[in-house]
């Protein structure tokens, strides 16, 4: 199982077994606090009785471990080395392990056995900025990063699971707690997992707060809470907003800045990269090393951008141009990557720019997490406002939009001609369909979501892929969607997309956004400092204003991708002609083929942009075809 993942962490490996009680860690390691044996997994605390396997860093480890000395609980001896991982343990073997997580402030992914009351615990961190699949392989559970690690072990089922596959095509990726395979769960971020040796075999997923055989499930973190929280005491005066904010993302990065290993960052220009890097120049000694990727197709070269921050901020900036020919080259890696189909098509330039920087560092800092906590996807901006236009509209009126919203794509583009990606043009397509119906601000935002809303799933027999639950009482529209995306999209796709990216060339990505005290301050932060007059993340628009002249960031959210959708009619038409045949897409009786076909059709001929729906389909079907036969049964 750890030699799938070695490159998760190539630097040492180890593992440890219970032959009596059954139970066996195996740990790869990615060195990057303590890299003497002193930090090696899996660890044993002083005592013995906690035996400790995780992946990912407690920034705040140095804090925790003066807590403990105060405390008297020290190991005896003195402490073995200077790792997070031994202030893990010590501080679970003192605190207990739920006291020990509200403390730490960190990214993981943990698996502890506690050989005195004989449970096994499984924990994720408090946003599933690390991965943690687990279930039962016939009668043995089994945990890993990643699902090759699973699939290394004997008698591995493989059974597709179709709804699974459901919201894979309505997404771009599988909703946790399913994988792709049936049986075999994510563990949602925040929670903890603990079973005995009494918790039997089962084929679907532990709520939040099931307790009984042997199984319990509960959640350390609620984000949804805390959002609740801050709308209840929000911050009146604007600029305590931004002072507050400011400091928490600055404590946040200059925690995240250590490490033993040389650490970098992510630029592209934008608001968020833009604001981590400011700050990290801010708290850093020495000019801080920064990165981007480039591509020569027009719409999509951020790089300029990047370079102009970098040379305002004075970092060490390094830059990569890459051809529509070495991004493409990235489509094989992609299944192995990922080990379930993930469609996020800015996969592929977030492993470029990470391939990139780890020729240079070990961590690498980036703006991830900033848009679900301040209000920066547009939809956060476009759909409440559409609503608003909606609502009053009786549902027969509306009802005589929809059809519009079936006419050829480059209609709308001559209407608002909004450059070469056509997102204007896709956004009012898009807001017509929705017209037809929508019956309050959630059907909007599952709308921008999902992209078969309102129209027939294309996986057959698939129930509805469900919402993201959560409970908002008082909430406006754009905080609703805020935290659907911070609880469902932010984990499942960015969080992921980044993870896998990286960690396929042995880089470490630390997220200052997702800090739980910087949420917290962002939560009470009003929604009306976030959005207005048609735009969003206004508070950080205007903490970087502090540090980067707004000319040179002022300028519409680009998003990081890549041209996918000229790809497929382009270069990579063969491919998808060749992954979308009718006899292929029959093959497995998953799909409704003549729906899968028609869009196709609509985008080869310009009528209809369905770039998202179609490489969903794509990427499940590249890996399917990437499969041994052996160890995948394609009937769900």
């Amino acid at each position: 199982m750890a030699g799938p993942i070695f490159h998760r962490g190539p630097d040492a490996g180890g593992t440890w077994t219970d032959r009596e009680a059954g139970i066996g860690f195996a740990h790869r390691r990615l060195s990057i606090v303590d890299l003497s044996p002193h930090g090696a997994q899996p660890m044993a605390s002083a005592s013995g009785r906690f035996v400790l396997s995780y992946n990912g860093e407690i920034y705040n480890h140095r804090d925790l471990r003066a807590e403990l000395e105060a405390a008297g609980a020290a190991p005896p001896g003195g402490w073995r080395g200077h790792s997070d991982t031994e202030t893990l343990a010590e501080g679970i073997a003192h605190w207990g392990l739920a006291a020990t997580l509200e403390r730490a402030a960190g990214m993981f992914a943990l698996a502890l056995w506690d050989r005195q009351a004989r449970t096994l615990s499984l924990v994720r961190d408090r946003f599933g900025e690390k991965p943690l699949y687990y279930g039962w392989i016939g009668k043995d559970l089994a945990f890993a990063s990643e699902l090759k690690s699973l699939r290394a072990l004997p008698g591995f089922a493989g059974e597709i699971d179709r709804q699974a596959v459901a919201g894979l095509c309505a997404r771009s990726y599988i909703p946790a707690p399913l994988s792709i395979y049936r049986g075999i769960f994510k563990l949602l971020p925040g929670c903890i997992l603990e079973l005995t040796p009494a918790a039997a075999p089962r084929s679907t997923a532990p709520s939040v707060g099931e307790a009984g055989q042997g199984l319990r499930l509960t959640c350390y973190y609620d984000y949804s809470s805390v959002v609740a929280a801050g709308i209840a005491d929000p911050i009146a005066d604007e600029a305590e907003a931004l002072d507050a904010a400011e400091d928490a993302l600055r404590q946040a990065i200059s925690d995240q800045a250590v490490a033993d290993v040389p650490v970098g960052a992510f630029l592209s220009g934008g608001f968020d990269s833009s604001t981590v890097v400011a700050l990290y120049q801010q708290v850093s000694g020495a000019p801080v090393r920064t990165y981007s990727i480039g591509f020569t197709e027009a719409g999509f070269d951020e790089a300029p951008h990047a370079r102009a921050v970098a040379a305002h901020l004075g970092t060490e900036h390094h830059e990569l141009y890459v051809t529509p020919s070495q991004a493409m080259d990235v489509l094989p890696l992609l299944p192995t990557m990922y080990d379930e189909p993930f469609a996020d098509s800015s996969q592929i330039p977030t492993y470029l720019v990470s391939r990139f920087a780890r020729q240079d560092v070990t961590v690498a800092l980036t703006g991830d997490g900033g848009d679900e906590l301040f209000g920066g996807y547009n939809r956060h901006v476009i759909g409440p406002a559409l609503w608003r236009r909606l609502a009053p509209v009786p549902a027969g009126v509306r009802a005589l939009g929809g059809p519009l919203g079936l006419l050829p794509q480059r209609w709308f583009e001559l209407l608002v001609r909004s450059g070469p990606r056509g997102t204007g043009a896709a956004r009012i397509a898009k807001g017509l369909r929705v017209a037809t119906s929508a019956r309050s601000p959630d059907d909007v935002y599952r709308a921008f979501i999902d992209e078969w809303a309102f129209e027939r799933s294309p996986v057959l027999g698939a129930a509805p892929v469900p919402d993201v639950p959560f409970d908002l009482v008082g909430a406006s529209p754009a905080e609703r969607m805020m935290l659907g995306d911070a609880l469902g999209y932010l984990p499942d796709d960015i969080l992921c997309k980044v993870d896998r990216a990286s960690m396929a060339v042995s880089l470490e990505t630390r997220v200052p956004f997702l800090d739980h005290r910087l949420a917290a301050v962002a939560a009470r932060i009003p929604i009306g400092m976030k959005i207005a007059d048609g735009r969003g993340k206004l508070v950080i628009r205007k903490l970087l204003d502090r540090y980067v002249p707004r000319q040179l960031t002022d300028r519409p959210k680009a998003g990081f991708g890549v041209p996918v959708g000229e790809w497929l009619r382009g270069p990579l038409k063969g491919w998808a002609d060749d992954l979308l045949s009718e006899d292929r897409l029959r093959r497995g009786g998953l799909f409704d083929v003549e729906a899968i076909r028609r869009r196709y059709a609509q985008h080869q001929s310009g009528h209809r942009d369905s770039t998202v729906a179609l490489w969903s389909i794509l990427m499940f079907e590249s890996w399917l075809e990437a499969q041994a036969p052996s160890s995948l049964s394609r009937a769900a």
